[in-house]
């Protein structure tokens, strides 16, 4: 849905009695042009109160828009995520214009809608400190209560540029000067201050009364590191105040949860300054890596995959041959020899799988064929967009590739979907939502094999009974995909895996089948990635898990620990028992109160806690404790072990203390 301010094209026939269709299939007759906020009054008071901008023919414009055709219409309010999107993009506006007020010297520049808020840039000889944004923030509210007009116009370009050379905003005038020329530049204005934007806004800045500016940072103009450091303020904005409780209760809990806090006081991993974007792997966090691993090999065979190896650095013209040195050459990290010869450390593994396929002569009959990998990949981020697990310049993917006829992709993508959600449902995620990610403007083939692929990877979904949300142009160079979102504890939303349809890449670098008529054919490659990042998927465990992994992926899945000395050797049996049995078992023989030992453990997450005494030895048993503090009683030690082995199979679905 595109969103607009300004006017929308006129129809090919243009009415002066404009006929508007309401979403129940209602229409209303007017006998003369009329704007959005004048239907919605028609409707009735409370729906005029409640409007904040109108959807006409499926662009969200102005409650002022003027509507003189025949058209639909529906009254965007608060309830409708297109209203959450105006009011956050006004509350933008709000910001800047309190800003200026405060700080007339201060030069604005952009303020998007971005997730759950907002930002603006600006440039201003000082820093902001948080006495500034508290000062900000009041006189926004202040702006709100004079409930100021919210009123738009449009200006010729150079006439626009002069308009804010004139108030001494040049980033503004450079932003105008490169819009085209004749195209006219929209301006919104409140209260005698005016910002350029295409729009649209709420009527009325007394429609903004939930928000909250959260923190400063610097930002390159326009994102280039060569350009003057701007300060950036961000701040969220929402349409009732429960709904902002709840979010600050979502960051409070996020900040609880943060892996990289999680990962120093577990001991998993650490990262420095002299390896941007890498990883060093303590053993504990190496462990939980490996156990990732080893599930998605076992999962990967049972479903046909078979796992290769390709290297990590490939001379520069076989990724000029594929592609990924024009499309992604900013993002690949390069290399020139002694020989000068130039190399490529591979951010991808797909080339090298094809390289693979070609080593012989295929057949129809060969097909589907299945690559898995777990390829180490290495892309340029730039230094400030790194963010512990999340985003890392090394990774290691679970990357896969499926060589099949353009007959089977319908089959392929249904056993691969099925696979991948079966998959997250043994990590605890539940709640999956898919996007269809169609073709960006940066790609390579034609449009007509961008039609194939798309249709064929729709027809998919179809046959395997997705529903998605759409998601234009996000798709990757090569081909569309499905994007598979996962929601974890809090509430947030994690891309992970992928469906990729290629119909580009193997023709690119000479990858042929023979068909049932000897005939040479080039296959399709699915792409197919289901943790995606195994570094980023093992953050978003944790956070998910707020540390507290399942039992069958914790470092080690119980500690056993004496009263007293008296039962240390018994101890040390229950161990070794436990650890014959394959369970990741340790001791606590060091001369602390129980107590003290038991709150240790359960700030480390050790899932289940075992206590011996003298009565325990005597009968031989066991008192179990949860890292919750749940008492799961005495029992015995091989009743224990049937349990937490019943635990480990099932992925953690049944768990002891239920």
């Amino acid at each position: 849905m595109e969103v607009v301010g300004g006017s929308i094209p006129l129809a090919t026939t243009i009415s002066n009695m404009p006929v508007i269709t309401l979403p129940d299939g209602s229409q209303k007759k007017f006998d003369h042009p009329v704007t959005v906020d004048e239907v919605a009054a028609s409707i009735g008071t409370g729906l005029r109160k409640a409007a904040l901008a109108g959807r006409v023919d499926g662009k969200v414009v102005d409650t002022s828009y003027t509507i003189d055709r025949d058209a639909q219409l529906s009254i965007v309010t608060d309830r409708d995520p297109a209203g959450l999107d105006v009011i956050r993009h006004s509350t933008a506006h709000l910001l800047a214009h309190a800003v200026k007020q405060l700080f007339p010297e201060a030069q604005v520049t952009i303020g998007p809608v971005i997730e759950d808020g907002f930002y603006y840039d600006f440039s201003y000889s000082r820093p902001f400190t948080p006495e500034d944004l508290a000062a900000i923030e009041t006189r926004m509210a202040e702006l709100v209560k004079q409930d100021l007009p919210v009123k738009r116009r449009e200006l010729p370009r150079d006439v626009a540029v002069k308009h804010f050379l004139d108030q001494g905003e040049k980033y503004k005038a450079e932003i105008i000067a490169s819009i085209p020329a004749g195209e006219p530049i929209g301006l919104y204005g409140q209260g005698g201050w005016e910002d350029l934007c295409r729009g649209p806004h709420v009527p009325s800045t007394g429609k903004l009364k939930v928000f909250k500016l959260m923190k400063v940072a610097g930002a390159y103009w326009r994102g280039d590191h060569r350009n003057e450091m701007l300060q950036r303020i961000y701040g969220t904005a929402w349409a009732k105040e429960q709904d902002l409780k709840d979010y600050l209760t979502r960051l409070e809990e996020a900040e609880k949860r943060d892996h990289r806090k999680i990962g120093r006081e577990l001991d998993l991993f650490h990262m420095q300054e002299e390896a941007p974007g890498a990883v060093f792997w303590h053993p504990k966090g190496w462990g939980i890596f490996q156990r990732l691993i080893g599930y998605m090999r076992a999962a990967q065979e049972a479903a046909g995959f078979l796992e290769v190896n390709g290297p990590e650095i490939m001379d520069a013209a076989l990724w000029q041959q594929s592609g990924h040195l024009e499309k992604f050459g900013e993002n690949m990290f390069l290399t020139r020899t002694p020989d000068d010869r130039l190399y490529a450390i591979k951010p991808m593994n797909c080339p090298g799988h094809v390289q693979i396929f070609k080593q012989g002569l295929r057949s129809y009959r060969d097909l589907p064929l299945r690559f898995a990998e777990f390829g180490k990949v290495h892309r340029y981020e730039p230094s400030g967009a790194l963010h512990g697990l999340m985003r890392v310049r090394a990774f290691t993917q679970d990357d896969a590739h499926i060589f099949i006829m353009p007959d089977q992709i319908t089959a392929e993508s249904v056993k691969v979907t099925r696979l991948i959600l079966d998959i997250y449902k043994d990590f605890g995620f539940e709640d999956v939502k898919i996007k269809f990610s169609d073709r960006p403007p940066k790609r390579v083939g034609d449009d007509a094999v961008w039609d194939k692929a798309e249709a064929a990877l729709k027809a998919a979904a179809s046959a395997a009974g997705i529903e998605y949300t759409l998601n234009p142009g996000e798709g990757a160079f090569y081909g569309p995909k499905l994007e598979f979102v996962l929601r974890d504890g809090i509430g947030r939303d994690w891309q992970c895996g992928t469906l990729q349809v290629d119909l580009t890449l193997p023709g690119r670098l000479g990858a042929h089948y023979i068909d049932e008529h000897s005939q040479k054919q080039v296959p399709v490659m699915l792409h197919r990635a289901i943790f995606g990042s195994l570094e980023r998927f093992f953050a978003i465990l944790l956070e998910h898990h707020a540390g507290r992994l399942p039992a069958w992926l914790a470092p080690t899945q119980c500690v056993v620990m004496p009263i007293t000395d008296r039962q240390d050797s018994y101890v040390n049996t229950v161990v070794e028992a436990l650890k014959n049995q394959g369970f990741r078992a340790a001791s606590d023989l060091r001369n602390e109160k129980v107590g003290f030992k038991i709150r240790e453990h359960t700030l480390q997450r050790v899932p289940y806690l075992l206590v011996a005494g003298d009565k325990e030895v005597a009968a031989n048993l066991v008192s179990v404790r949860t890292r919750n503090g749940k008492d799961l009683g005495t029992m015995s030690l091989t009743t224990f072990m049937e349990r937490l082995r019943i635990e480990t199979d099932s992925r953690g679905r049944t768990v002891l203390e239920d």
